[in-house]
């Protein structure tokens, strides 16, 4: 089992930046992939950006260039870094875990962007 929570998630003007954060209740070392997703009310879950064990990180074109997501495993945090954001990054952001094949997600932050 591995309980993830994020935070780091507001209110921010257009071409504002925020730093998500997601704590983990087991060993980073232990998670294969951590992802970002985000979803606004009403639609689909949409992926945002993954980084692997390796630190290989890939992202959606939505964020491709904005975002930044990385992971500190002596700490057991994962984080999404957010620049230059616009009114269609509003949404709720929540952090995935993969665990020798099984997923885990936290609860979510709310990241609203509007001047």
């Amino acid at each position: 089992q591995v309980q993830l929570v994020e935070s780091g998630g507001g209110l921010v003007q257009p071409g504002g930046s925020l730093r998500l954060s997601c704590a983990a209740s087991r060993r980073f070392v232990d998670i294969n992939t951590l992802s970002w997703y985000r979803q606004v009310l009403g639609k689909e879950r949409e992926w945002v950006a993954s980084i692997s064990s390796g630190g290989y990180s890939y992202y959606a074109n939505s964020g491709k260039g904005r975002f930044t997501i990385s992971r500190d495993n002596a700490e057991n945090m994962g984080y999404l870094q957010m620049n230059s954001l616009k009114p269609e990054d509003t949404a709720v952001y929540y952090c995935r875990a993969i665990v020798n094949g099984a997923q885990y997600w936290g609860q979510g932050t709310q990241v609203t962007v509007s001047s």
